[in-house]
C-alpha cells in the first residue's frame, strides 16, 4: 500500500526527472493531494504560482497525476477526461485491464437463460444493429458457454462516442 507522503515523494521525484529532461519548463511542484480508492490524485502546479498564487503565473490544463495504491505507478490523467465522467472506468480499463460490467451482456445471458438462444439473438440484433446475423450467433454463443464476447464484436454494440476522452498516460511503473 501506497502512503500519501510516498505518493508525493514519487510524484516530486517524476517532476524533478521531467525538470532535467526538459529545462526550458517552468519548474513544477505538488500543489494538493487527495486520497482516492484507487490511489493518490496529485496535483501539480508552477512554483512561480504556488509562491505568489498569482493567477498569471498559473498553468492550467493539464491535469492530475493518479499513483496506484496498489503498486505505486503514475499516472497522468488528461484534465479533460478528469473532468468529464467515468475517468475511473477507463482507468480500470486501460490501465488495469478490468472490464466493466455491460448491461446488454447481463441482459443477453438471462435471455439465453430463461428463453433460449434464439431469443438472445433476436434481443441483441435489435439492441445493436451493427451486428450482423453470424456475429450475434458469436456473441451471444460466447456468453452462452460461460464466456466473454470477443471485444470486437462487443464494441459494435456500442454507440460511439462524440468526443472520447483522451487516454491516461502511464508515466512510471510500479514503485520499488
Amino acid at each position: 500500500m501506497v502512503t500519501e507522503e510516498r505518493a508525493v515523494d514519487l510524484v516530486e521525484a517524476l517532476l524533478l526527472r521531467e525538470r532535467q529532461e526538459s529545462p526550458w519548463l517552468p519548474e513544477l511542484a505538488v500543489l494538493d493531494v487527495e486520497e482516492h480508492v484507487l490511489g493518490w490524485l496529485v496535483t501539480s502546479q508552477s512554483v512561480e504560482y504556488i509562491r505568489s498564487r498569482d493567477s498569471e503565473k498559473m498553468l492550467v490544463g493539464s491535469g492530475p497525476y493518479l499513483v496506484d495504491r496498489q503498486d505505486g505507478s503514475i499516472h497522468h490523467i488528461p484534465v479533460t477526461t478528469y473532468v468529464g465522467e467515468d475517468w475511473e472506468e477507463l482507468y480500470l480499463r486501460q490501465v488495469r485491464g478490468v472490464r466493466p460490467s455491460d448491461p446488454l451482456i447481463t441482459a443477453v445471458r438471462a435471455l439465453v437463460h430463461s428463453d433460449g438462444t434464439m431469443a438472445a439473438i433476436r434481443h441483441l440484433r435489435k439492441q445493436a444493429p451493427l451486428l450482423g446475423p453470424h456475429q450475434a450467433k458469436t456473441f451471444v454463443m460466447a456468453v452462452r458457454d460461460g464466456g466473454e464476447p470477443p471485444e470486437e464484436l462487443v464494441g459494435l454494440t456500442r454507440k460511439p462516442e462524440k468526443c472520447p476522452p483522451l487516454p491516461i498516460t502511464t508515466l512510471a511503473g510500479p514503485a520499488r
